[in-house]
């Protein structure tokens, strides 16, 4: 008989290719949960876009007002100025203004590659984007100080070779000279008493968009530099109260019994007195006032309220669960208080800190209007002084209206940050 040949089997199809396997969703780190609740927030959002704006105004306030020329040259000589006189002492008197030219020039060339760094790192695994971005700011950061301290000891030019300077650049003896100036070539500091309580004017030969003041001084440069006065003084005031403050605040809540008894009188018994009156006392006894000396005396008055929140919260803190679980694993009191509760306390310090700024620069600009700041800077309160002794409206809307802009989105930064610190709150 024939053997019919069994039939063999098809192939079994290919299984098909596994999915591949979906990305890990990271979860959210507290500062990205508040930073996005934070954006939800139209109108905070935006009122910290107009700080950051009025900060970046104050560090490039001399590429918009100054009278030292960019580029001069005559009989075959050139120079540049405005470099070289970026960093003089002679030039700049106040440290305020070294700081942020220095933040101006060597700042911005740090900055730029940690900029790209942290732009091109957004979509990295947060194992890889993390430290990429901390050294990056670290080595900017680092190269900033140190070109600081060098530019602190940069070589002052003789006020003899200034006046030459002066005399050269303005020469008018048919010399031909080509000379760049900035929008504004005028500074904050010197005057001409030809132009005093001058009003605006918007001619080319003498362009003062909001007048001179009494001492004949261009209030278009007062005012861009006294952005400078009124942003230091209120984010170095507010970190100087706000650790004074969280120190006190700290040992209060955390030791309690009699120490928490003796620190809490004394709180009380500076803020029974008037701030406003207590600061006015202390100034007076202050001859040759500074604009550092108006930073302490701020501090000292207002230390009181971030010491009250970091007390009530190690208070609340110290309680819980996780606090007796580092006791139980043998930490020390310094370890409980700056790794364990500390960091959970300073929400209600950061949102009094927005808000503190705003406030220590009303405190200030009143000051200056009073006549107790330190009349060698360009401070917003003076020239609205000036304004209500002269009666010039450019005087008194200028400084009024910066004040009163500065002020709204500081607080409506201070809001945004409270709604997006509250868990209640979140959208």
């Amino acid at each position: 008989m024939t053997k019919i040949p069994a039939e063999i089997p098809a192939p079994a199809p290919a299984a098909p290719p596994a999915p591949p396997r979906p990305a890990p969703v990271e979860d959210p780190l507290w500062y990205e949960i508040v930073w996005g609740q934070f954006r939800k927030r139209t109108l905070a959002y935006r009122s910290l876009w107009g700080v950051l704006a009025l900060f970046v105004l104050a560090v490039y306030a001399p590429l918009f007002a100054s009278n030292k020329p960019f580029y001069w040259s005559a009989e075959g000589k050139t120079e540049f100025p405005w470099f070289r006189t970026l960093f003089d002492r002679n030039f700049y008197e106040n440290g305020i203004d070294i700081f942020f030219n220095s933040l101006l020039f060597p700042g911005t060339l740090f900055a730029i590659p940690a900029i790209v760094v942290w732009v091109r790192s957004a979509g990295q695994p947060r194992s890889a984007r993390g430290p990429a971005r901390q050294r990056a700011a670290g080595l900017a950061f680092g190269a900033w100080l140190l070109s600081f301290g060098l530019l602190l000891s940069f070589p002052q030019q003789s006020p003899k070779r200034l006046y030459e300077m002066e005399e050269a650049w303005l020469k008018q003896d048919g010399t031909p000279v080509t000379a760049i100036y900035a929008p504004v070539p005028f500074s904050s500091r010197d005057g001409d008493m030809e132009r005093a309580n001058k009003g605006p004017s918007f001619s080319d030969g003498s362009m003062h968009p909001l007048g001179c003041d009494s001492n004949g001084r261009d209030v278009m440069t007062r005012m861009l530099f006294g952005t400078r006065i009124s942003l230091t003084v209120g984010i170095f005031a507010v970190a100087l109260y706000c650790a004074i403050g969280t120190a006190i605040g700290a040992v209060s809540g955390f030791f309690g019994g009699r120490i928490d008894n003796a620190l809490m009188r004394i709180v009380e018994v500076v803020i029974c007195i008037p701030s406003m009156f207590l600061i006015l006392t202390m100034a007076s006894f202050i001859q040759d006032r500074s604009i550092f000396h108006i930073m302490f005396i701020i501090a000292m008055v207002a230390w009181t309220g971030p010491a009250r929140l970091v007390r009530a919260e190690f208070l609340r803190l110290r309680e819980l669960d996780f606090v007796s679980a580092a006791r139980a694993a043998g930490f020390s009191r310094t370890q409980i208080i700056f790794s364990e509760i500390l960091p959970n306390a300073l929400g209600p310090v950061l949102v009094s800190a927005t808000f503190g700024v705003a406030s220590a620069i009303l405190t200030e600009s009143t000051m200056s209007f009073l006549g107790l700041g330190d009349i060698t800077v360009p401070s917003w309160g003076q020239v609205l002084r000036v304004g209500r002794e002269t009666g010039a409206w450019s005087l008194i809307l200028a400084p009024g209206f910066a004040i009163f802009l500065t002020v709204s989105l500081l607080n409506l930064v201070g809001e945004g940050a409270r709604d997006a610190l509250d868990p209640k709150l979140r959208r």
